[in-house]
């Protein structure tokens, strides 16, 4: 059996991953990356539910408890709960990308990183076994005394994704451990986003924490601080 095939199995299978359509997640997003942006509280507790295949995400506890932050790739929102609009951008990508490292960013900023995180949280490894995303095996990678097996997967564009040319590390039982990519939102700096604490839920296994760290020059991961740091503490898949 392929690798893929191996990875798409023991993450819940295809079959499962064609029948739910929704996601609803309870987490929290911190790190250092958002710290540097201003932005270190805003999603600290937030519950976001969003569209599998329409790569939708509504994000509340962002900032007021009567606010929620809206997320597509061609359009980003703060609206109140009751759906009046109060911010709104089209193609926030192109206008995200073209910020400097040192640039603050803004609410709207913020609803694009975030729901685009959300999403690819929730979606990926299952997200791999999509007929129009390549992938290829690559030499196993070895790492603290272990070693994982590798998936090089490259994106179409209308998949958005904080790169569209992604590394993934699984270990022996096949869960996803690390990947590596390019983000943009640090100028195209190289991220190892490290996985853990997998659990299952609604027949999909989700890793519930993730740390996103730097990677100097040398290849070497910088240990602290994490760039990005992710807690799911439940979701649900429908």
């Amino acid at each position: 059996m392929a690798l893929l095939d191996e990875v798409l199995d023991a993450n819940g299978g295809m079959d499962r991953w064609r029948r739910v359509q929704r996601f609803t997640v309870h987490m929290s997003i911190g790190g250092a990356l958002l710290a540097r942006k201003r932005k270190a509280r805003l999603l600290k507790e937030i519950v976001a539910k969003g569209s599998i295949e329409t790569q939708s995400v509504r994000l509340t506890g962002f900032k007021a408890t009567d606010e929620c932050a809206t997320y597509r790739p061609d359009r980003v929102a703060i609206e109140r709960l009751n759906g009046t609009v109060l911010q709104t951008r089209n193609e926030p990508r192109a206008a995200f990308l073209q910020y400097t490292e040192d640039a603050l960013w803004d609410d709207l900023d913020l609803a694009y990183f975030g729901g685009l995180s959300v999403w690819n949280c929730l979606t990926i490894p299952l997200l791999l076994g999509h007929p129009e995303i390549r992938t290829e095996e690559l030499a196993p990678w070895r790492e603290g005394g272990g070693e994982w097996q590798r998936l090089r997967a490259i994106f179409p564009p209308y998949i958005t994704t904080h790169s569209s040319a992604q590394i993934f590390c699984f270990d022996n039982a096949r869960l996803q451990r690390r990947a590596d990519y390019r983000l943009g939102a640090m100028g195209g700096t190289l991220v190892a986003d490290y996985s853990s604490a997998h659990q299952k839920f609604s027949g999909i296994i989700v890793p519930t924490l993730r740390r996103s760290l730097e990677v100097g020059h040398d290849g070497a991961v910088v240990p602290k601080p994490a760039l990005i740091d992710i807690e799911i503490f439940d979701v649900s898949f429908d």
